[in-house]
């Protein structure tokens, strides 16, 4: 099963920053506390799901769509997913996230990365998520808000996971994300390794900074400033316009070539790289086959960088929306879990999902 993959996949993570903390420090003991109870729980939640097969491992949630910072080329607000709320529609309130995340923890999901828009503006419901222990909440930020009440909150709440968006170095991160980002974002990892607070970043990789974003003077930096996990994500086009700044096959296949050298260069260090790592779990793994996105009001939709929908969680169970038609005919036209050549293979067959979403 595809879950499958993926859960062995992201606990292997997991278990590898258990052995980097036993061996390394005792001075870090929430962390190996809270490390050592959640490979207990994914045991736990690997038994919950072999009730319910269909329930992948891992969810992403857009929690707000908005944001604090107008980046280039935000797939966010390219899509819609960042702005005003479509047709007139009132985001998740907290009470309604709650009843997701209970749910998840019922049907023994493991992990539910939070995005947005800006994920930290929603400071009421990042406190809601700490209160679900048996979930680890990944919390995919720009890093510029992560103040000392922040900071605060997630040393008292080790499930939740800082993870930080920057693009390389000063130059690259300000030029695509605003002036003084940059700083900001040093500043926040700072506060972080201070209280050492697991942490990671995330760095969306094109083919203007896939020479940087390997380099060992960028990684020696974030591991100097205490960053555990490492996301590579390729960049998808948001337009056939800026087709140019996506990785080729020569690049994605030198991009493999750098990582297994640079795994064994920061043995500290967890990378993970999407949609790359996902040949190794049979392909992709968007509409409930290893994941599926929950935008702001509350649409189950096959990723992110696909916003279409025949389910919405206000009026369905988690279990129901996962069991999507739409879902189940992506999979079935091979849309998903099939071979591509790289990038989102929902972004490049968008005519087929749309008609597959209206198919009756």
């Amino acid at each position: 099963m595809p879950d499958t993959f993926l859960s062995t996949y992201l606990n292997t993570a997991i278990k590898k920053l258990i052995k980097d903390v036993l061996k390394g420090t005792l001075s870090n003991r929430k962390e190996t506390a809270f490390l050592l109870s959640q490979a207990r729980q994914q045991r736990e939640n690997a038994k919950k799901r072999g009730a319910h097969p269909n329930m992948p491992v891992f969810l992403i949630a857009s929690i707000t769509s908005s944001c604090n910072l107008h980046c280039v080329g935000c797939y966010a607000r390219a899509t819609g997913m960042c702005g005003d709320a479509p047709g007139g529609a009132e985001p998740l309130t907290v009470p309604e996230w709650e009843n997701i995340f209970g749910q998840a923890e019922e049907l023994g999901v493991s992990f539910i990365l939070l995005a947005g828009g800006e994920p930290l503006l929603r400071r009421d419901l990042i406190g809601a998520a700490a209160g679900h222990a048996s979930i680890i909440f990944p919390i995919f930020t720009n890093g510029t808000l992560i103040d000392a009440e922040y900071t605060k909150l997630f040393d008292d709440n080790r499930n939740l996971v800082p993870v930080i968006s920057i693009e390389g170095g000063i130059e690259e991160t300000d030029a695509r994300r605003g002036s003084g980002t940059y700083t900001s974002i040093l500043a926040s990892m700072g506060r972080l390794r201070a209280e050492k607070i697991l942490f990671g970043v995330s760095v969306t990789i094109t083919t203007e900074n896939l020479a940087e974003v390997t380099s060992a003077a960028f990684l020696d930096l974030l591991r100097d400033q205490g960053c555990r996990l490492v996301f590579y994500i390729e960049y998808t086009a948001i337009d056939h316009g800026s087709k140019e700044m996506e990785l080729d096959a020569v690049m994605r296949e030198e991009l493999e070539g750098k990582l297994t050298t640079i795994k064994s260069a920061y043995p500290g260090m967890v990378f993970i790289s999407f949609p790359g790592d996902e040949k190794h779990m049979g392909g992709c793994l968007a509409g409930g086959r290893g994941f599926f996105h929950i935008n702001p009001y509350g649409s189950a939709e096959p990723c992110p960088f696909s916003p279409y929908s025949d389910r919405n969680l206000r009026n369905v169970s988690l279990l129901d929306a996962v069991n999507s038609p739409f879902f189940a005919r992506l999979i079935d036209a091979g849309l998903v879990g099939g071979e591509h050549d790289g990038g989102c293979a929902l972004f490049e067959h968008e005519a087929e999902v749309i008609a597959l979403m209206n198919k009756e």
